[in-house]
Formats: structure tokens, C-alpha cells, sequence
């Protein structure tokens, strides 16, 4: 199925008429819109602004990925996610973001890179837009934790990795996206 894009965006766009900064923090900005329809009615649109995320799929030469484990507190729960974080700023460049935290978390470095596309974890509600990066080639070096963060980090076949997406086991959405696209890439 082919889509006209400017067609589809004139029947379908909608455009601010109105903004408030209900909240402004580290990471989330949250605001209020008032928009325009393309009935002519006006609705209003809570939304959180985010700087922007990385993360990334270490694959070692046996077919292991790195993965962590670390509580989440806004779920209360230990979650098994790829390594990731947030941009420094807009402007970062996003692959050297993905190296630094690569590095930051699990110590390692990588030789190869594949850029996986850009994911939207919830574009009803918010812009994050995380990129997504497969490393391999990977190089052990020393971890560099920020004083607030606390993992452990660990090896999963990536053949048992998408089994673990398939059965509901990994919850976490970026790490489910781009362990099938890693498994689909590398033939797994």
C-alpha cells in the first residue's frame, strides 16, 4: 500500500492554536495544547517533550548480547533491557551518545555499528525518539556508572533473547524492537 504524504498530512494534520507549560524538569517538559482539528473542531492534547534516547544491541562473535537488569521505579520491577540513554541535548550526535553510554553501562567499546531506525515509545503522548544501534566487535573496558545508577549486567544467546521477547518475558519495548530487528539482520 503506497500513501500520498502531503495528501494524507493536509486531511489529517493538526496545528497548535494554543500552548501551556504545565511542568518543566530534567528530562520531561509536559504541556498543554490546544489544536485545531481538520473537522474545524479544537481539542486539547496533553504531551511530554523529551530531549531524546539511544540504546543499543551489543552482539559478542559467540551470538550473546549484553543485556541489564535494574529496577524501574515508576513500575516497581527489575526489568532485562538493552543498554540506553538519554542525549546529553538536542544536538547530540546520537551514535556518539550510544558510545558513550555503551560504555558508561557496560564497559565496552564496539568496532562496528548498524543504525537500527528511530522508535517512538508513545507518540500519542510524547516526542522521545529513540535511535536505535546494533554494536559488534565489542572491546572489554571499565565501567563508569553515574553515582544514581545501578545494574548488573549480563550475557543471553540472542536466539534465547527473542525467545524471551516472544513469551512476554522482556517487557521493555525497545529492547523487544530492536532484538528482532538485530535477530532478523543476523539471520537468527
Amino acid at each position: 500500500m503506497h500513501f500520498d504524504t502531503e495528501k494524507e498530512l493536509a486531511a489529517l494534520r493538526e496545528t497548535e492554536a494554543a500552548s501551556e507549560n504545565i511542568f518543566d524538569g530534567l528530562i520531561l517538559h509536559v504541556k498543554k495544547d490546544l489544536v485545531d482539528l481538520p473537522n474545524g473542531e479544537q481539542a486539547y492534547r496533553e504531551i511530554i517533550r523529551h530531549i531524546g534516547a539511544v540504546c543499543v544491541i551489543p552482539v559478542t562473535e559467540e551470538g550473546e548480547v549484553i543485556v541489564e537488569r535494574q529496577y524501574r521505579y515508576p513500575i516497581a520491577r527489575v526489568t532485562t533491557e538493552i543498554p540506553a540513554g538519554k542525549l546529553d541535548s538536542r544536538e547530540e550526535d546520537r551514535l556518539d551518545a550510544i558510545k558513550r553510554e555503551l560504555r558508561e553501562e557496560t564497559g565496552l567499546s564496539a568496532e562496528e555499528w548498524t543504525y537500527l531506525g528511530d522508535y517512538y515509545g508513545a507518540p500519542a503522548y510524547s516526542d522521545e525518539r529513540i535511535s536505535m544501534y546494533m554494536a559488534r566487535k565489542l572491546h572489554a573496558g571499565h565501567q563508569d556508572l553515574d553515582a544514581d545508577e545501578f545494574l548488573d549486567v549480563h550475557r543471553i544467546p540472542l536466539k534465547e533473547l527473542v525467545e524471551q521477547v516472544m513469551d512476554g518475558t522482556i517487557q521493555d519495548a525497545k529492547t523487544q524492537v530492536a532484538v528482532l530487528k538485530a535477530a532478523r539482520i543476523l539471520g537468527v
